[in-house]
């Protein structure tokens, strides 16, 4: 796997927003006159479903226009083109967007257990160990946690990069390769480890849990920032008060999540209650964690620059549940 023969970051991630702007764009609300609208990006519908499982989107003195995505590099290109204002990303893609130069900061952080990140085997695979991906084939989104683990992984079994085959698959794409067996692991995250498991189209090979510092984010572009702070502070508090809602109603969220993002319950409950995901203050070890990220994508050459992280965070929003 070399990185200088691919295609430029930019054209990758433009590939990926082709790819998503044919899905659907909900609005709220008919944008009265007068009104701050908020274009707000999500992936496979998460937290469209967490706010209106727990009725955070009552009472809003703005509208929203949501914008959903199959994976994180389609939602990073259009918060670079301003097609949307903020949207949930994960650590290593927040990295490689801004590698692109895309002018955008984390706004708002959370931490969950990162088991189901993870590369994924069919069920009858004889695959037992990282170290057994050596030679082998693995379906991932470039740039993705996906991406991340497969890396992190066979790192951590003595393997280099170029030692596995890593070939870039949106992650239905992905799936169906698997499946039909034309590659040997898939590299994805939550839903879509839940869904196969549950599925039995799949077995997790190596989780994240022990490799990945579970970090995702609240990430809003530079212009949003300056123009729609008290909207966008107003909706990350309502994301966080919806999180804590969510777990002391486990159940009743995780019918709504399965039924508004279209997945079995019994998937929807299981990566929900593994996650344990948590909103916390972007604090020292938030950012140490998410330089250790950009540091290991320029080691293994995913990006040609290091990269500082601290001037990414905006940690004037804070997260009072």
């Amino acid at each position: 796997m070399n990185p200088h023969h691919n295609r430029s970051r930019r054209q990758l991630l433009a590939r990926g927003l082709a790819a998503a702007v044919a899905l659907p764009v909900f609005s709220l609300q008919a944008g009265a006159q007068g009104r701050p609208v908020l274009k707000a990006g999500d992936q496979k519908g998460g937290l469209r479903a967490l706010l209106e499982a727990a009725g955070g989107l009552e009472g809003l003195g703005y509208d929203i226009q949501w914008s959903e995505f199959p994976a994180a590099a389609p939602l990073a290109e259009a918060l670079n083109a301003a097609a949307v204002d903020s949207g949930p990303i994960g650590d290593a893609p927040l990295i490689f967007a801004l590698a692109a130069g895309t002018r955008v900061k984390a706004i708002g952080a959370n931490r969950s257990d990162s088991y189901g990140t993870a590369v994924l085997v069919r069920p009858d695979s004889p695959l037992k160990t990282a170290a057994d991906l050596k030679g082998k084939s693995i379906a991932t989104n470039r740039g993705s946690i996906g991406h991340y683990v497969t890396l992190e992984a066979i790192t951590a079994a003595g393997l280099k990069p170029e030692e596995v085959n890593i070939r870039f698959l949106a992650p239905a794409d992905a799936k169906l390769a698997l499946t039909q067996g034309s590659v040997d692991a898939w590299a994805t995250w939550e839903p879509y480890t839940a869904l196969a498991e549950v599925s039995r189209h799949a077995r997790v090979l190596v989780s994240g849990r022990g490799l990945l510092p579970g970090l995702s984010y609240l990430a809003a572009t530079d212009a949003a920032i300056a123009a729609k702070r008290p909207v966008l502070q107003d909706f990350l508090q309502r994301v966080v008060k919806a999180q804590l809602w969510s777990y002391r109603n486990v159940d009743a969220y995780s019918a709504a999540l399965a039924r508004i993002i279209g997945i079995p319950p019994e998937a929807a409950k299981l990566q929900f209650e593994r996650r344990q995901q948590r909103w916390i203050p972007i604090d020292a070890q938030v950012i140490a964690d998410q330089q250790g990220t950009a540091d290991f994508y320029r080691q293994v050459g995913l990006i040609r620059q290091p990269l500082d992280v601290k001037g990414t965070f905006d940690t004037g929003f804070g997260v009072a549940g």
